[in-house]
């Protein structure tokens, strides 16, 4: 059974080549550069990627009904992205974290069904995502929603 809400925090840096310009995606590495290629990337050398997720959020990430809340926060301006988790995500991939619009998973997918991508991001919080001396704070908070299936609300006496 998931809890209510079910937080991990990531921390990472800004780069001076971050573009965040990506129609479908958004992604969070641990990698310590970026290339002008890397239109999807919003945030650098962070402190973890999808296999570095604590084993009970994964578990919470993997269960029906879950909602991902992402808040990107960097210098008091912060950006949320609302997501699904999905019962066939991998969270394997040692270096990376991707949000994505569509339902494409693979190992570095952490949520699918996003309301948001990379260029859907604030232009105010991509300038400072620039920075690279730029700490930026992920929160990642995980929720469930209510099982409709009217079964379920059977009570026994």
């Amino acid at each position: 059974m998931l809890p209510q809400k079910t937080l991990e925090t990531i921390w990472a840096y800004g780069h001076k080549n971050l573009q965040a310009t990506h129609p479908t995606t958004l992604m969070i590495t641990k990698e310590p550069h970026l290339l002008p290629s890397g239109d999807c990337i919003v945030a650098i050398a962070a402190n973890k990627a999808a296999a570095d997720l604590n084993p009970e959020f994964k578990q919470a990430l993997n269960q029906p009904n879950t909602k991902l809340t992402i808040t990107i926060e960097a210098d008091n301006i912060y950006e949320t992205i609302h997501a699904s988790g999905s019962a066939e995500l991998q969270l394997t991939h040692l270096t990376d974290l991707v949000i994505r619009k569509s339902n494409f998973i693979c190992n570095r997918t952490l949520a699918i069904q996003a309301d948001k991508a990379s260029n859907n991001l604030s232009r105010t919080l991509i300038e400072k995502l620039k920075n690279p001396q730029q700490k930026i704070k992920i929160t990642l908070t995980l929720t469930s929603t209510p099982n409709t299936n009217p079964d379920s609300n059977t009570t026994h006496s």
